[in-house]
């Protein structure tokens, strides 16, 4: 049995279809709360629910049973400001979780975040090296929240601390795709415009507010959701692999491209139309990602990754544009 913890959320329940799809036995730990949240894991057979407050209980009950747990759940808000929070959540459960998966010999695969680089001054290679991790400045609660744990990880690892037999993060970098509509604000880019497109009006996107940029130009390493899970089962099925591994596609495009292959897909011709960033955000905000994937590659992932047009596409016409949009 493999355990994914936030099974219910957006890559969460992405990994439970294709896991469930390949014949694995799947639990799930999450909160679904009040909202359509559940019907991300409607379509798809579950061996448990684990309430979060009793995730450790379970985890003992069931460890001669479990091949690996795969840790999602965060709280992955971008703005949030709950600091005690976000470090419960985010840090202390992570920790609590290395420390059960290598007293018992399970595999751990956690979520990292590319909002670990900051501003990108630093650069996006994911170099394990202590001094490179020091190099980086994430910009706001939960980049630092997730840049935290990768410290520590390495370091247990380096001080030769018990950790689990295969541990890896992902940083991963601008995943989109299905099952990500409970998200609201933080949904992707794609989702915000596709009911605007839909309805004939052109697409939205923010004004840059430096010289260097123009409008819609800035750039982020957009990432299809499937290709996550497909490099996540990967690892799964290669137990030596371990380390910390950026997860995009290696390839920075434009909000713009984004906008233009959305309305694409929609057959549409390309309009858009700029608005202010608001004031909040201009200080937080990355204007260019884009994944260093050698490291992954070095490890011995092959498979390609989904291109924009292709996964902008497939996401709008086989997801968004239905009366079922879940996967």
């Amino acid at each position: 049995m493999i355990l994914v913890t936030g099974g219910a959320g957006f890559i969460g329940s992405n990994l439970v279809a294709a896991l469930t799809g390949q014949g694995r036995e799947v639990a799930v730990s999450d909160r679904l709360r009040e909202g359509d949240k559940w019907r991300n894991l409607a379509r798809h057979e579950l061996a448990a629910f684990i309430a979060p407050p009793r995730l450790v209980e379970f985890l003992d009950a069931h460890a001669d049973a479990l091949e690996a747990l795969v840790h999602m759940g965060a709280i992955s808000a971008t703005t949030v400001t709950d600091g005690d929070a976000v470090m419960e959540n985010n840090f202390n459960l992570s920790v609590t979780l290395w420390h059960w998966c290598a007293e018992h010999g399970v595999p751990l695969i956690y979520a990292s975040s590319a909002a670990t680089y900051g501003d990108g001054g630093a650069g996006f290679d994911d170099d394990p090296d202590p001094a490179a991790l020091a190099q980086l400045r994430p910009l706001n609660l939960y980049g630092w929240s997730k840049h935290l744990f990768d410290r520590w990880a390495v370091r247990q690892v380096l001080a030769a601390r018990p950790a689990p037999p295969q541990w890896v993060g992902l940083k991963f970098f601008n995943v989109y795709g299905p099952n990500e509509y409970h998200k609201g604000a933080m949904r992707s880019v794609v989702a915000h415009l596709y009911p605007k497109i839909a309805a004939g009006e052109p697409a939205t996107l923010f004004e840059s507010h430096r010289p260097d940029f123009a409008h819609g130009e800035q750039s982020r390493d957009f990432v299809y959701v499937r290709d996550c899970t497909e490099v996540v089962a990967w690892l799964l099925d290669n137990p030596g692999v371990s380390g910390l591994f950026n997860l995009g596609t290696g390839e920075a495009r434009s909000f713009a491209d984004l906008a233009r292959a959305a309305m694409f897909a929609l057959g549409r011709e390309p309009r858009i139309v700029f608005t202010p960033m608001p004031a909040t955000l201009r200080d937080k905000y990355q204007y260019y990602t884009r994944a260093s994937m050698q490291r992954l590659r070095d490890a011995g992932y092959r498979a390609g990754f989904t291109s924009l047009e292709d996964g902008v596409g497939d996401y709008v016409r086989n997801f968004l544009a239905r009366d079922d949009p879940y996967r």
